[in-house]
């Protein structure tokens, strides 16, 4: 899954904190990403970064530099599951657990979709501005 954003690293690494993920290894030769990095032209060092589930059963996310910023609402979006399973305030409880946590990473609550039933999920943006749902 790639994401369009500005800064590669810095997305990257939000979304392993969201999402428990690690950095993926730096390319083959190079010890860092800062040394590949160093080797790279300057107009492309920090051009993308790559992050992905270390169990390996999740898809790999890679983040690439682009000259345009986000203008409208995603025609994608990753659904977090921090709920399944769980119902009604149970359910609500667990999503606002997680809202919580990921406020400080500089994620933004944008509303919840809760119609007082079983389901609900909260619509959050990530530190571009990219929609996801804690479902």
């Amino acid at each position: 899954m790639t994401f369009d954003c500005a800064e590669p690293e810095r997305l990257a690494r939000f979304w392993c904190e969201v999402l428990g993920y690690v950095v993926s290894p730096p390319p083959a030769g190079f010890a860092t990403w800062d040394e590949f990095d160093r080797s790279r032209p300057a107009e492309d060092r920090g051009s993308w970064f790559a992050c992905g589930d270390p169990s390996g059963v999740g898809p790999r996310l890679f983040f690439q530099r682009v000259p345009e910023g986000k203008v409208v609402k995603n025609r994608v979006h990753l659904d977090v599951r921090v709920g399944t399973g769980l119902l009604g305030e149970e359910r609500l409880a667990a999503l606002e657990a997680e809202c919580a946590r990921l406020i400080p990473l500089g994620a933004v609550r944008v509303r919840l979709l809760y119609d007082g039933g079983d389901d609900a999920c909260i619509v959050m943006q990530d530190i571009e501005g990219n929609e996801f749902c804690l479902d």
